[in-house]
């Protein structure tokens, strides 16, 4: 075997020396998993959600708050209404000889406009026949109800019984009434008045 074919076996069968490749970590940058503008937006969306849900709520008390107070306030005219009406009713049916300058008054402080200028009219001719038929009488509410009403004016009916006593009953005799009162609230001094009383059966 020539000399020159041994080495090129030998070579071949010297092992390969094998390289170590060292690789080296690069640290690679981090990649923000939100871009920077929706990651603000992302931290924003929950605080004005929040503000938005506060907002409705507050805005939703306020209006139901309002509500609250102008029913409030109409329950109390109508109530206010009510009293001054059975009052009136009470108080026109309620007179005596010997009360009555002091009973025709409080007629006249409780109204206002046509029915205040419609009393003081007639008066004197009250006045006279109350106190020449000797007349006693008693008025008592059995009901009232209001017809209608709102802050500055209601309509109110009025059932009342009243004794009536004079020279041609002596004993007494119960009469009925039903009465019509229209009020108006009076700011200055905050009163229900009557404008205008009427007989309706």
């Amino acid at each position: 075997m020539p000399t020159s074919e041994v080495r090129e076996r030998k070579t071949a069968q010297r092992p390969v020396p094998r390289r170590t490749i060292v690789r080296r970590a690069v640290a690679a940058d981090p990649v923000p998993s939100v871009a920077p503008a929706q990651e603000v937006t992302t931290r924003r969306w929950p605080v004005a959600l929040l503000a938005v849900l506060l907002l409705a709520t507050f805005a939703g008390a306020a209006v139901a708050g309002h509500g609250w107070y102008q029913r409030n306030r109409l329950d109390a005219a109508h109530q206010a209404a009510l009293a001054a009406a059975r009052q009136l009713a009470t108080d026109f049916v309620s007179i005596s000889a010997s009360t009555v300058d002091r009973d025709l008054q409080r007629i006249s402080t409780a109204a206002t406009g046509e029915f205040k200028d419609q009393f003081a009219q007639g008066l004197t001719q009250v006045r006279s026949a109350v106190v020449d038929n000797k007349v006693e009488s008693q008025g008592m509410v059995l009901r009232s109800g209001l017809v209608s009403g709102d802050l500055d004016s209601a309509v109110v009916l009025v059932a009342v019984d009243a004794s009536v006593k004079n020279v041609r009953a002596p004993d007494g005799r119960i009469s009925h009434y039903r009465i019509q009162v229209d009020l108006n609230l009076d700011r200055a001094s905050g009163h229900w008045l009557a404008s205008k009383l009427q007989f309706v059966g």
